[in-house]
């Protein structure tokens, strides 16, 4: 429970190392064209300026792998050292000629020596599966070579959405195929002795993501691997939700001292990446050295794949099977907004017309209809006695669980839980899980507060620390408190914000769109904007909106609807995996993606 990072070994990119002690490490990737050799300078610049320690840039040919070359020409000499990366896709070519001429290639093993994916079930017997493997030995070591003659460091990058079809065929489109993915990979790397190689391992969903790199970390721990770590949610959109959204994946695993350098891809200009990142890693770090948690996991907790902690449904809507709920601290009529708590924590106990549930304090309680009690623990000893349907008991988690034995057994009571700690989620996770092994099993609600955070900050701590209680299986509930904010709207927005972008509960349309690179064959930025024009009240639905097809199927995955760059000026539109007209002119493509929802049943009206 208590936060210390993994340990790995250097990896020197360029003269600015990652893993081992270093800090961790921001980057970005431009959206320019590789070849706009000017444009792409400029975007450099304002990448760096704004923090990054690296520089990623598409490479789909030679020609872009060799102009990357000169890209870093002209920035070393208008004095930016800043490391640039190329990255690959389908091309080995392109990889061999980037290694010459850059600090770090990415290559998917997804597509570097496999087929492009189609969705395709194929088989294999052992026999041939071995000398699939065989084939990947034979395209790495000559890459290694060149790696290692020029000093350039490598990652790589399995994402969910370009899992190929040999790897999809024998695992499925898995964690445990994603791993297996890089882990192929690694063990050339290992055998020729080359060890300036970070992984990384992707998702847009951020269950899988999560998942997928603590499989990746006890795959290589059972090999004696402790290469370093890139994180990242890959398609997590702009704006708040692509921030929070950011922030549950990544912070998750940054809380568990996993990554080594990460990077927020949002739907907008790369730069403004850089200063969420920073947020992410130095809220989290700032754990380094807090007082210490005595705390162990439950038994039989399954922390690669954590489950729902079991607990008692109390008055039917909180705990058990009942999805997540949301509080907020205020009155009912100080919610305007679509977005409604389940629960009202109403200060002062005045409750006129309630039709929800409330939360009072102790003292106001007078048996009101539709009112529930919350208790502190001075006054545990009068809840048994309380008329009430569903009582509320608030504790620190640092409460000893000797002065809770009397919640055993009981069915109306609902913890709220505070952190004490400024490891937060660490504290509370741990209180928890001793819960768990005392047999105690009232439903929990995490009751967070953030003082002086605004709203960017508040998007990644709440993101973050709740996520990772919810991701890590304590899903009764959310409270989220901001008390300067004076917006409580925006409050209850972030609090279905975080619990959507943890897969628990869905109270908007889901969209799932990338970042934009060289490779982006429209603008991203104004096309998500119009997307979501057209369609963002379709709540029950998600739609992908992607810049071409290297992700764009299979990050779409769980999508309902794709829109993906076909060619220049040309739309291709997905039903879940499945294209079903290409080539649409853009600008009809999102009146055709309007009738593909609406002829498959699937339109609501605003």
């Amino acid at each position: 429970m208590n936060y210390q990072r993994r340990k790995t070994i250097k990896v020197n990119v360029g003269g600015v190392p990652l893993g081992s002690d270093y800090p961790i490490r921001l980057q970005s990737m431009t959206n320019t064209s590789t070849m706009d050799t000017e444009g792409s300078v400029a975007q450099c610049r304002r990448i760096a300026d704004a923090g990054a320690d690296y520089v990623r840039l598409t490479a789909q040919g030679v020609r872009e792998a060799h102009n990357i070359g000169e890209i870093r020409k002209i920035l070393r000499q208008e004095g930016y050292d800043v490391p640039l990366v190329a990255d690959i896709h389908f091309n080995p070519k392109a990889a061999f000629a980037a290694a010459e001429v850059t600090d770090k290639v990415r290559i998917n093993p997804g597509n570097f020596v496999d087929a492009a994916r189609t969705f395709k079930k194929l088989s294999y017997t052992d026999e041939e599966y071995t000398h699939e493997i065989e084939r990947i030995r034979e395209a790495l070591v000559p890459f290694i070579g060149v790696c290692r003659e020029h000093h350039t460091a490598v990652r790589l990058g399995v994402n969910h959405g370009s899992l190929s079809d040999r790897i999809m065929s024998r695992y499925g489109d898995t964690p445990a195929g994603m791993v297996e993915s890089v882990m192929e990979f690694l063990r050339v790397f290992v055998a020729e002795n080359f060890t300036d190689v970070v992984i990384s391992i992707k998702a847009s969903n951020t269950v899988v993501m999560v998942e997928t790199v603590r499989r990746l970390v006890r795959a290589m721990d059972a090999e004696d691997m402790h290469f370093p770590l890139h994180l990242g949610v890959t398609e997590a959109g702009d704006g708040e939700d692509g921030r929070i959204k950011s922030a549950v994946g990544i912070g998750t695993l940054l809380a568990e001292g996993l990554g080594d350098t990460i990077r927020v891809s949002l739907s907008e200009e790369p730069e403004l990446e850089i200063p969420v990142a920073r947020k992410l890693v130095e809220y989290i770090t700032l754990r380094s050295g807090h007082k210490a948690i005595t705390g162990t996991e439950s038994r039989g907790y399954d922390h690669v794949s954590p489950q729902r902690r079991k607990t008692v449904a109390v008055a039917a809507m909180v705990g058990g099977n009942s999805r997540p709920v949301v509080v907020a601290s205020c009155q009912p009529s100080e919610i305007g907004g679509a977005l409604q708590p389940d629960f009202y924590f109403v200060a002062d106990g005045v409750v006129e017309n309630a039709i929800d549930n409330f939360i009072v304090p102790r003292k106001h309680y007078r048996g009101e209809k539709n009112v529930s009690p919350l208790f502190t623990m001075a006054e545990i000893d009068t809840l048994r006695s309380t008329d009430a349907p569903m009582k509320w008991l608030e504790v620190a988690d640092d409460t000893p669980l000797d002065a809770l034995h009397k919640l055993k057994d009981v069915e109306d009571v609902v913890l709220v839980v505070t952190a004490s700690n400024v490891n937060v989620t660490g504290g509370e996770q741990a209180f928890l899980h001793a819960l768990i092994d005392a047999g105690i099993n009232v439903p929990a609600i995490i009751r967070n507060t953030y003082p002086d955070a605004d709203d960017e900050w508040l998007q990644v701590k709440a993101g973050a620390d709740f996520g990772t209680l919810l991701l890590n299986g304590f899903r009764d509930g959310i409270w989220l408190e901001a008390p300067h904010l004076g917006d409580n709207d925006r409050l209850v927005r972030y609090e279905f914000g975080i619990l959507q972008a943890s897969r628990l509960r869905m109270s908007k349309t889901e969209f799932i769109s990338c970042p934009g690179c060289g490779r982006t064959l429209y603008d991203l930025q104004s096309t998500v904007r119009r997307v979501k024009e057209a369609t963002s009240h379709l709540s029950h639905l998600k739609i992908g909106i992607m810049g071409c097809i290297v992700n764009g199927p299979g990050e779409m995955a769980d999508a309902d609807y794709g829109y993906v760059g076909a060619a220049a000026g040309k739309i291709s539109l997905y039903k879940n995996k499945e294209c079903v007209e290409k080539n649409i002119p853009e600008d009809e493509a999102i009146p055709h993606l309007i009738a593909l929802i609406k002829a498959s049943g699937d339109w609501r009206e605003p």
